[in-house]
């Protein structure tokens, strides 16, 4: 992958985290734990998964499944960048006439499966990676889980099943923030050491800078089929590209005024008011 895809990776990922922004208004979003897998959707999307939008119906394209469904407003974000959807269908966010919602439907286009308590999806992955393995497909199933997500025992359930059926097919990103709803992972119910946790379970880890799109292409390369599932800890700050929101642990379901929204776009541009986005959101 050269500087200039590089490039273009980058500024498709500003805008997912626009239309992020543009979606904490109104009703409001899950904005930090959004802001922190926007680079990993991104990536996915524009040089890991095969398919694209005309073949969303296509038994042989790459599944993903977004398992941290809370996120879902940078899968909105992300589905719109890549001509999935319309970008202007996302100013249909929590409209009751519109399935644009707080979590994914499969009624959006591009999305695989709905989502709602956490836990879930890795199961279903499972179950899509076994019938393409059945009949013998060489594509692959994607499950992008929130790391807190890995406090729910089905997450381990659905791990030994995965490694006892040698579902090589199947690869778990973990979106590493550090942050479980309001609170600290590591305050809460220690996670870490997480690659001798998943090898233990017989996945092959490997760790990846969840920002830096060259440390994600030497991960997805390193997930090859090999006989065993993969999982890929992508190590990530919540509320990424808003320093004024970054790693707060209070930034984790926000609704946001129209003003305040469109000082943070000037904060994520570095224009504007961005100077003063911090000491005003850090008053409320």
């Amino acid at each position: 992958m050269d500087q200039q895809r590089i490039q273009e990776l980058r500024q498709t990922a500003l805008r997912v985290r626009e239309h992020i922004i543009r979606m904490s208004t109104d009703g409001g979003c899950f904005i930090g734990a959004s802001l922190s897998c926007a680079d990993i959707l991104v990536y996915m999307y524009g040089e890991v998964l095969t398919g694209g939008p005309q073949r969303v119906a296509d038994p042989e394209r790459d599944y993903l499944f977004l398992s941290k469904g809370h996120d879902v407003p940078a899968l909105y974000g992300t589905l719109a960048e890549f001509g999935y959807i319309g970008r202007t269908r996302l100013a249909n966010h929590l409209k009751t006439h519109d399935a644009i919602y707080w979590h994914p439907n499969r009624r959006v286009p591009g999305v695989e499966f709905h989502s709602g308590s956490l836990g879930h999806l890795l199961a279903v992955g499972i179950g899509v990676a076994l019938d393409i393995k059945m009949r013998g497909g060489s594509n692959r199933v994607y499950v992008v889980m929130g790391d807190g997500e890995l406090n729910e025992g089905s997450v381990w359930e659905a791990l030994l099943v995965a490694h006892a059926r040698g579902l090589d097919n199947l690869v778990a990103v973990i979106d590493r923030n550090q942050f479980q709803a309001n609170v600290r992972t590591e305050e809460l119910s220690m996670l870490d050491p997480l690659e001798p946790k998943f090898e233990a379970f017989g996945w092959a880890a490997v760790r990846a800078d969840g920002h830096d799109f060259r440390s994600l292409e030497i991960a997805f390369a390193r997930t090859a089929p090999a006989g065993r599932p993969h999982v890929i800890i992508a190590e990530t700050v919540r509320g990424k590209g808003l320093p004024s929101i970054e790693a707060r642990a209070d930034r984790w379901f926000v609704n946001f005024s129209h003003d305040e929204v469109a000082m943070l776009l000037e904060e994520l541009h570095g224009t504007g008011k961005a100077a003063l986005v911090s000491e005003t959101l850090m008053v409320r």
